[in-house]
């Protein structure tokens, strides 16, 4: 079986893996998704991450931690996907509206890279909306 969108399966599985309040999940590695973990890092919605390598089929695969509150209070309360491989939606940094008042981010991929709503509003470019997460 063949993914159309790696983006939303990337999405899925830290959902559920957050609903099951479970520590860490591996996800199939590919550039973009490292990317955007990455944002998450930095942005505080996941602990952290790292790149492992199977070392008999040569498979990189993503190990994602997720990060809970002191009370085991969800960090990503939601994250969705927004722009589709049918339905691209492309966005300036002024057409987009801050996330339930500043608390939570979009994600977009620009021409300087994966960066977060914040971060492309610093270096003032828009680019394709990935994801909403909050």
């Amino acid at each position: 079986m063949t993914m159309t969108d790696p983006i939303a399966d990337l999405l899925t599985r830290i959902r559920n893996i957050n609903s099951l309040k479970r520590p860490r999940t591996k996800i199939p590695y590919s550039k973009i998704k490292e990317q955007i973990v990455d944002t998450l890092q930095r942005e505080g919605y996941i602990d952290s991450y790292e790149v492992l390598t199977d070392e008999e089929s040569g498979f990189k695969e993503l190990l994602v931690r997720l990060k809970y509150g002191p009370d085991g209070e969800y960090v990503i309360n939601k994250i969705e996907r927004v722009s589709t491989p049918g339905r691209r939606l492309y966005r300036s940094i002024t057409d987009l509206s801050p996330v339930i008042r500043g608390m939570g981010i979009w994600i977009l991929s620009t021409s300087k890279g994966v960066l977060s709503d914040t971060e492309a509003r610093k270096q003032n470019i828009g680019g394709e909306v990935l994801c909403k997460v909050y």
